[in-house]
């Protein structure tokens, strides 16, 4: 006994005095330690400042039961449940009681308040004994932050957002996902918490230990007022049409700054919500909206001319024993190549890319790799679908690859990558990468600004563009968009109807789905915005047509952008030299200066300029008008003294 007696001294020993240091480090990491702080995510505003996503601070407020002194605890429990009841509206009586049992049970983790706004916080944190802190009063404040949209559904799914699963796995979307690691995110601080039991952590202070550091704001492109417009006129149609989903995008011709972006797609309750960003991520294939592109080739190449006459046949014509048919029965017969574009003649652009490319297609298709059709945009936002334009001996390539690719068929893209090239027929040539971003902000100061970015200085010659422009206003006029013309606004584009899940074409014929698109800009000869809008599968009962269904969209978009939003005229330059107004001015603060108790001359003056100089000498002035306003006679003549309050007749004509 006396031999383990000593054992057990010598080991107290050996733990108090040689391994103390390391044991007591231990139980106070397992009793104390830093929990991370994340901070307020940055905001993302509107081109206007209009907040777009926010980070909201709420607050839950506990008290630590046992933290207060009896005397203190005692003096101060009932002006906290008076001031508890006049806040949630329970008695009184109930606060005093639940507190009270709570610091009998010794809990130290009372939950006073959950999930409350900053101003709710403020006062809280004023009630008696809690307004002692947490040293004095047990005060216990943990915040977190809860991200809003403020425009509701309205470009959600574009504003974007990122989630954290239980895993640590992020989800990045729109334009909060994107910027959301380099910018948006902040940087998190430190606060120093001690475990009370039954793993619950207390904060040890009401401070933090390392403050967090607030996120970048972001400053996007995008237009509130034009937003809403897209929103609706998308809204609207797809819900005429029972389509499955839809997007349109609204873009800057100059800049490339996106005015507006909107997904939209259908639930099982029939409704509709921001699913996923088509517009960027969903490639597709084109269909009629892609023959402006085929046609602008071949114009570029010299190999046709708008007048170069094409034999469209009774509207049936076999290449490489498939049929190519025209949508208008009978036919068009011998047309102008610039005709077959302006009816969407599919054996027009059929034969004019055949003829002309059969027997080198890479000529064909090194053009459109010139105009990068076949690469992304390379957008700031995640999620960018990639186009496919195939060549020979890829697995899509055949005989038939190159006249289905004159008409849209056996190539897919974005809507995006569509309307960044027909912005460049609107742009004078100029391809721009279409922007989202203005400028990352920390309050006033500019921590990082995006300008315009150029990806092809000028995609054709001055002739082919303007060909294909005057092109594009005819559509309008008296082609398949003849629908949308409007006598006092002019608008240019192209509508598109493909199929859709065409591989069965057996079963196509059953249940036949369609893909309508209209692309082009407004106002035709000195366009500001350009557009597209593609909606997936619409009711064939309904209509299918992209002159029926995606067209209206287009027109609605166009004109409700020219009507409810307002138009700013900027004056360059307030500065001018006008002698005669220079002179007039002169002599007016001559007198002015000169005559402070005496009357001046006015004769000659205009009646004006007279009143206000004899209003400065604080005389009452009437005038007998009669003609132009120049001041011909004065009722008291010049250097008379003048009285206070005396009233002086003018007589001008």
């Amino acid at each position: 006994m006396f031999v383990f007696a000593l054992a057990v001294v010598f080991k107290l020993c050996s733990i108090q005095f040689i391994q103390g240091d390391e044991y007591r480090a231990l139980a106070e990491k397992r009793t104390v330690k830093d929990f991370d702080i994340e901070p307020n995510r940055g905001n993302v505003y509107s081109a206007d400042g209009s907040l777009l996503a926010t980070s909201i601070p709420k607050y839950d407020i506990r008290i630590d039961a046992i933290q207060a002194k009896d005397a203190v605890f005692d003096e101060h429990i009932g002006a906290l449940a008076d001031s508890l009841s006049a806040y949630k509206g329970k008695p009184a009586s109930y606060y005093k009681n639940v507190i009270r049992k709570a610091r009998k049970n010794k809990n130290r983790y009372f939950l006073l308040a959950r999930n409350i706004s900053y101003s709710d916080y403020i006062r809280m944190r004023n009630f008696p004994l809690l307004n002692l802190g947490a040293i004095k009063g047990g005060l216990i404040v943990e915040q977190t932050t809860r991200r809003e949209h403020p425009m509701g559904e309205i470009a959600s799914r574009s504003i974007g957002y990122e989630r954290i699963d239980e895993n640590n796995y992020a989800t990045r979307v729109g334009i909060d996902g994107a910027f959301g690691e380099k910018y948006l995110k902040g940087v998190k601080g430190k606060r120093l918490k001690q475990k009370i039991g039954n793993g619950q952590w207390k904060p040890i202070a009401d401070f933090d230990q390392v403050e967090p550091q607030d996120g970048y704001d972001l400053y996007t492109t995008i237009d509130v007022n034009i937003q809403d417009i897209a929103h609706h006129s998308l809204l609207g149609q797809l819900e005429k049409y029972e389509a499955e989903h839809g997007c349109v995008v609204v873009m800057d011709v100059k800049t490339g700054e996106i005015r507006a972006i909107s997904n939209l797609a259908k639930t099982s309750k029939g409704t509709y919500y921001e699913k996923l960003n088509y517009a960027v991520g969903e490639s597709h294939e084109p269909g009629s909206t892609f023959k402006v592109m085929a046609m602008m080739a071949a114009l570029e190449d010299k190999v046709i001319d708008t007048s170069t006459i094409i034999d469209t046949k009774n509207g049936i014509k076999y290449f490489y024993g498939r049929t190519i048919s025209d949508s208008h029965r009978g036919g068009y017969g011998k047309i102008s190549a610039a005709r077959s574009l302006e009816v969407s003649s599919n054996i027009g652009l059929a034969t004019i890319v055949d003829d002309h490319y059969s027997s080198k297609p890479e000529k064909f298709l090194d053009r459109l790799s010139k105009w990068k059709l076949d690469q992304p945009l390379g957008v700031s936002i995640i999620g960018e679908g990639k186009p496919d334009i195939p060549r020979p001996g890829a697995s899509n390539w055949s005989r038939n690859a190159l006249p289905s690719m004159a008409y849209g068929y056996n190539l897919t893209m974005t809507p995006l990558q569509t309307l960044a090239f027909y912005n460049a027929i609107a742009n004078k040539g100029e391809l721009i990468k279409p922007r989202f971003i203005r400028a990352v902000k920390s309050f006033d100061k500019d921590i990082e600004v995006f300008k315009k970015e150029v990806l092809v200085d000028q995609i054709c010659s001055d002739k082919t563009l303007s060909q294909i422009q005057d092109i594009l206003k005819n559509i309008v006029i008296r082609g398949t968009g003849s629908r949308m013309y409007s006598e006092t606004f002019s608008m240019a584009g192209k509508t598109g109807t493909a199929r859709t899940d065409y591989a069965n074409f057996e079963e196509w014929k059953k249940d036949k789905k369609y893909i309508s698109s209209f692309a082009g800009y407004f106002p035709a000869d000195n366009p500001k915005y350009s557009c597209i809008v593609v909606i997936h599968e619409p009711s064939t009962k309904v209509g299918y047509y992209g002159a029926d269904v995606s067209g209206p969209v287009f027109k609605r978009i166009a004109q409700k952008i020219y009507t409810d939003t307002p138009i700013i005229d900027e004056v360059q330059n307030l500065d001018f030299n006008n002698n005669l107004v220079n002179e007039d001015f002169e002599s007016y603060y001559e007198n002015a200066q000169k005559y402070k108790e005496l009357m001046p001359s006015v004769v000659g003056m205009p009646a004006m300029d007279a009143i206000a100089l004899l209003e400065n000498l604080q005389v009452n002035v009437k005038v007998r008008l009669n003609g132009s306003g120049t001041v011909k006679k004065q009722s008291v003549d010049k250097h008379q003294k003048l009285k206070p309050n005396q009233t002086i007749v003018l007589e001008a004509s």
